[in-house]
């Protein structure tokens, strides 16, 4: 339930409410702009009655939301949220541009794609170092080696970095090391780690699963901004269809849906999205062209040879014609690299 109050409300009034609220046992969410002051109700409203917050002083009307994500809906939240991430942010004007391999292999593989991605127009770095693989015999990550090798990556350029959790027990770690803790696919509904990660004021990237629905999708980011971590950015990877050619189908109608129910920022990564490296750079046209605020897209410097994704990575020299690609795209958007 939502509680809009009128324009210049008085802030006596306001309180009035909040307090009504917190005396029903129910929490309170408070969203302030400069033409909006927005108090909602989070907890179980079946047996509110809206009519006694109604008749309130400075109470305009009262919106029931009937979607199950509060937090994340854009009617608790009208405005884009901008998540601030060191001295840079995702969301906003500016394009997030997120560049790197599926896995980091060496200090030196690491930070000769590090630099070369910074000098194409990259705002951030990714790599994995522990990885989640399909298979058990599969290429695992180097696990904290490969943090490390990140670190110096990051120290050389200047990067942020951006790299998978995959078990809670990793978090005290990731706080001190990451810049943005990723959220996997297959740990969308971890719902243990979304708790943890919302204790957190770590910026979160959540990636949507395999099959799961926009719903799911943003219910899974609302147990993350239940934990009071409001620094979520949701990220569309492709889903699982009955098409074999690609990796996964991108959804790309998703960016338009969540830019209606949702505040949060929403990038795209086509590399998951098809695991084929040539179709890379269109869909990445395409996901900026319906509104994502960026894009994650795999580099690597010897794709032939890599250790994991080989496929769907390009190459430094590629990932400079996607930057020149995407730029009169995002000029008609009106967005910025």
């Amino acid at each position: 339930m939502i509680i809009v109050m009128r324009a210049n409300v008085d802030s006596h009034d306001a309180d009035a409410v909040k307090n009504k609220i917190a005396n029903l046992g129910l929490e309170v969410y408070e969203s302030k702009g400069l033409n909006y002051h927005i108090i909602g109700i989070i907890g179980d409203t079946s047996n509110v009655d809206d009519e006694s917050f109604k008749t309130m002083k400075g109470v305009e009307k009262v919106i029931h939301v009937q979607e199950p994500y509060k937090r994340a809906s854009r009617l608790f939240h009208p405005e884009n949220s901008i998540i601030p991430v060191n001295e840079t942010s995702i969301g906003g004007e500016k394009l997030a541009i997120i560049a790197g391999p599926c896995s980091v292999e060496s200090k030196s593989q690491i930070t000769e794609i590090a630099v070369e991605v910074k000098e194409a127009g990259a705002g951030f770095l990714r790599g994995g170092a522990f990885k989640p693989r399909t298979s058990p015999y599969s290429f695992q990550g180097l696990k904290e080696e490969g943090l490390e090798y990140l670190k110096y990556a990051k120290e050389i350029s200047k990067l942020p970095i951006v790299v998978e959790l995959m078990s809670a027990d990793k978090l005290e770690m990731y706080e001190r090391e990451v810049d943005i803790i990723q959220i996997g696919a297959r740990n969308m509904q971890n719902f243990d780690l979304l708790r943890a990660v919302g204790q957190t004021r770590k910026p979160i990237l959540l990636k949507r699963g395999l099959s799961a629905t926009i719903e799911e999708f943003l219910t899974a980011a609302e147990y993350i901004l239940a934990g009071g971590n409001e620094n979520v950015i949701l990220c569309e990877r492709g889903i699982r269809t009955f098409e074999t050619y690609t990796r996964n189908t991108l959804d790309i109608s998703v960016i338009p849906v969540i830019k209606r129910l949702s505040h949060l920022p929403v990038i795209v990564d086509p590399s998951h999205a098809s695991g084929i490296w040539w179709m890379v750079e269109p869909l990445a046209m395409a996901a900026i062209a319906v509104g994502a605020d960026g894009l994650m897209i795999e580099v690597h410097n010897d794709p032939k040879n890599a250790l994991c994704d080989g496929n769907q990575s390009i190459t430094p020299e590629n990932f400079r014609h996607l930057m020149n690609s995407i730029k009169e795209i995002a000029q008609i958007r009106k967005r910025k690299l």
